[in-house]
């Protein structure tokens, strides 16, 4: 490879060290520019200055801090304009703090209009240094690259492959925005649904905490660490359930309302429907915690109302008889109640891994939403009868006032509303008008509403 062809880094920092090192490994010539080349001789790589670097490379990699644009980059500009004409610049700048404001320009963009006649190309920035140097590393590996020139991107895109990175076109130089912004954040999409799970959690454990340990005093503290949580997983499991089929209740309700689907739905319900996937992932996951815990504390003094009990009688020398009940078999309530909870964790997980995008796209649309809409109204309706079984015998000796504050009651009041409005708004009196306004037919008081509006 001549020297038209070698692939100039600036920067001699960790990230430029290890593009170059990468390169080489690659089987590319690597040049590496430095403000101060006498200082970085020695290694494997040629070191020379930022002008000869970039003289010599068709492609280069901006392997410096935005603030060093000025020096590095602008002045070389300034001094020598043709240096930079039909070069590609790989911008690997990130953001030091978000973007405030979607309109304000991204590194990439700003370097585009310093340096008009160069390519600016967006790409690598997600990939770390320890990454570049290590083909094990954990990571991820993909690289986004985007850019206004097309020949420029391909090549970049190809150059990442042979790297062994995958790399996908991200779209204009526009994309840098987001693509420097990404780097800063941290689980956006959970945030408020973390937050969420674990107020729900709260409330069920500080009222299993009142009724069953302080008011009822039937159980001891030191069952607080698995038998108490665990009570409180399986209602905030059948609570969060609910809550991920509830918008879709709503929705119909707003549709009907406005009677046309152009108009938008309120901004909370909006941010609920797009926090469904991660309310279902977390639901999931206290799911199959509360499945693990109860077959780590099933037993007989723990869930009474499973097991029979048997009365075994033992006469002994003196001719006194001595009675003893053991619990051996579980009764059919038992039965059903663990039958429904596996079917219930076995329906979610399906749920779960159709919800990954690599399993995902594997689906057409029909495919997913049947699984996804259909499916979890079956997971709904197997979670309401698991805990159902489970608290019918405690359900009988109660008066029926005691009976609605029972925990398997109040657990049941939303899932059961959410599974009611489904079935209300499957009848042909809403079916049909729903219909019809998702296919974009507004009904009459929609049209009636829009003519007020334009007079």
């Amino acid at each position: 490879m001549n020297d038209d062809q070698c692939i100039g880094v600036l920067g001699s920092g960790n990230m430029g060290q290890a593009i170059a090192y990468r390169l080489f490994e690659s089987g590319f010539r690597v040049v590496l520019g430095s403000r101060s080349p006498a200082k970085r001789q020695g290694t494997k790589y040629e070191v020379v200055t930022i002008v000869e670097c970039i003289r010599r490379s068709s492609i280069i990699f901006v392997a410096v801090h935005p603030e060093n644009y000025k020096d590095s980059l602008l002045s070389c500009f300034s001094n020598e304009p043709l240096l930079f004409d039909g070069k590609i610049l790989i911008d690997l700048s990130n953001q030091t703090s978000e973007l405030t404001h979607p309109q304000e320009s991204s590194n990439a963009e700003q370097l585009q209009q310093a340096i008009p006649n160069a390519f600016v190309v967006k790409a690598f920035n997600t990939v770390s240094s320890f990454v570049m140097q290590s083909i094990t590393a954990g990571e991820p590996h993909n690289i986004l690259v985007a850019s206004d020139h097309s020949a420029a991107k391909d090549k970049v895109i190809a150059l990442a492959r042979e790297m062994n990175f995958e790399s996908f076109n991200a779209g204009s130089i526009r994309a840098a925005r987001r693509l420097e912004n990404d780097t800063k954040s941290l689980f956006p999409h959970w945030r408020i649904p973390v937050v969420f799970a674990l107020i729900i959690l709260c409330l069920w454990l500080t009222y299993i905490l009142c009724m069953y340990y302080i008011n009822y005093e039937g159980s001891t503290w030191h069952q607080l660490f698995l038998t108490m949580i665990n009570k409180a997983l399986g209602p905030c499991a059948i609570t969060m359930l609910a809550i991920v089929y509830m918008p879709s209740n709503l929705a119909c309700i707003f549709q009907l309302s406005y009677g046309t689907r152009e108009r938008r739905f309120p901004a909370w319900l909006d941010r609920w429907m797009l926090s469904r996937k991660y309310l279902g992932l977390l639901t999931f996951a206290i799911a199959l915690c509360h499945a693990l815990f109860t077959i780590i504390l099933v037993s007989p003094s723990y869930i009474p109302s499973w097991f029979h009990r048997t009365e075994i009688r033992i006469l002994n020398i003196h001719n006194q008889t001595r009675v003893i009940f053991q619990d051996s078999l579980m009764t059919g309530t038992g039965e059903i109640a663990a039958l429904l909870g596996v079917l219930t964790v076995l329906c979610m997980t399906i749920l779960a891994i159709t919800s990954i995008p690599a399993i995902g796209n594997l689906l057409n649309w029909r495919e997913w939403r049947f699984i996804q809409s259909k499916l979890g109204t079956v997971t709904l309706l197997l979670a309401i009868g698991h805990v159902t079984a489970v608290g019918i015998p405690f359900w009988f000796p109660l008066t029926v006032a005691k009976a609605f504050y029972n925990l398997s009651s109040l657990c049941l009041y939303l899932p059961v509303l959410t599974i009611f409005l489904k079935f209300v708004f499957c009848l042909p009196c809403f079916s049909r008008p729903l219909y019809r306004i998702r296919r974009g037919q507004e009904t009459s008081r929609a049209t009636r509403s829009n003519q007020s509006s334009k007079i």
